[in-house]
């Protein structure tokens, strides 16, 4: 099958992590595969692509600045995609988050081609312009298949569009040689650094708990807008020499290597894939229990500690707990590396590809 994905870029995000592992995996399978972005050709792309991905970089930036210039940059997308579909025919259009969904949808309308969309966050939560939820909406009801990440997300849905969704969780990475657990007294979080991912609850929790274990260091990787923000109220804390921002890693994997105990503080989640990816390396992890996908992955107390959503004495709690006991630590790391294999990226592309020749059916490929 010709398997297009459509997404706003190749950066670091989690999005882009999926797209890297499904289409990597659908090439060693036979499929042709190309990975279309908005980005320019010169950007940096994080998560590395199989060598045989027909890569497609539109550059055409989101626009900016005044609402007419935002117009302007959503018609050139949108035309730059139709153009490209009625070239190339894929046979199944796979898209990724909400605007480039909607602009999927709508450029291919009239070819006959099939449109799968996919979210990847809660949708209560995020935050969108009111025009782009009432576009999904219209755009999700013509899409071929609509992909969720947990049942609880599926469930927040109207009937009808509930009754064309499918859940497919993301896959994890498979991890070459984890490493003897160490006891480098690092404890790790990573992400954007705005509010969603909750990094001003930890730092304050982290502080809480500082004195008590002075060997540890936090260290947050991932850059954002509310990067000086954070550093603010890390300096305010009285412990700017044991917690720090690290910026983006060089590599995917960089933060596993000194990770010993990896914490999620979001306030809300979609299905996190970094939180997969620690287990899967046999980090510690815990994790508030924010909607949604903590509570899908982690077993409290087996394979990781659950923390109440939003709660910084909880979290302290479970911080303490974990950090004062190698032996818990130990454990737990290893219940998690053994507990994802069900997220193994064979299996997860094994139902994308089931999704995605349901979707298609045969046609001619003219214009």
């Amino acid at each position: 099958m010709k398997i297009m994905f459509v997404l706003a870029g190749l950066g670091a995000g989690g999005a882009e992590r999926v797209v890297s592992l499904l289409s990597g995996e659908m090439i060693r399978r036979g499929h042709d595969i190309s990975v279309v972005s908005f980005d320019a050709p010169g950007d940096p792309v994080f998560h590395s692509l199989h060598s045989q991905v027909d890569i497609v970089r539109l550059a055409i930036p989101p626009g900016g600045g005044s609402p007419l210039r935002g117009v302007e940059a959503i018609c050139r997308r949108t035309a730059a995609l139709r153009g490209l579909f009625k070239r190339r025919r894929p046979d199944v259009v796979i898209s990724f988050l909400t605007k480039i969904n909607v602009l999927s949808i709508v450029a291919s309308t009239g070819l006959q081609i099939p449109v799968v969309i996919s979210e990847r966050n809660n949708p209560v939560a995020q935050r969108a312009h009111p025009l782009w939820a009432i576009a999904w909406k219209l755009a999700a009801r013509r899409a071929a298949g609509i992909v969720l990440q947990t049942q609880a997300i599926k469930d927040l849905y109207p009937a009808d569009i509930r009754s064309r969704a499918v859940v497919i969780p993301n896959p994890v990475a498979p991890v070459a040689a984890k490493p003897e657990p160490h006891d480098g007294l690092v404890m790790t979080a990573v992400g954007r650094l705005d509010w969603q991912k909750g990094f001003d609850m930890l730092i304050k929790a982290f502080a809480t708990v500082a004195e008590d274990f002075p060997g540890w260091m936090l260290v947050i990787w991932g850059e954002g807008k509310a990067k000086a923000e954070l550093q603010s109220l890390v300096n305010e804390t009285g412990c700017a020499d044991r917690i720090k921002l690290a910026g983006k890693s060089r590599t995917p994997a960089d933060w596993m290597k000194t990770a010993d105990l990896f914490v999620l503080s979001s306030r809300y989640e979609g299905f996190p894939n970094v939180l997969l990816e620690a287990m899967a390396f046999g980090i510690p992890v815990v994790s508030f229990r924010c909607k949604f996908g903590p509570e899908d992955i982690i077993d409290d107390g087996v394979n990781g500690l659950l923390a109440e959503p939003e709660n910084i004495d909880s979290l302290t709690q479970a911080l303490r707990k974990i950090m004062s006991n190698k032996e818990v630590r130990y454990r737990i790391g290893a219940a998690g590396s053994a507990s994802v294999a069900g997220y193994r990226v064979s299996d997860i592309v094994s139902k994308w590809e089931a999704l995605a020749k349901k979707r298609f059916t045969p046609r001619e490929n003219s214009d």
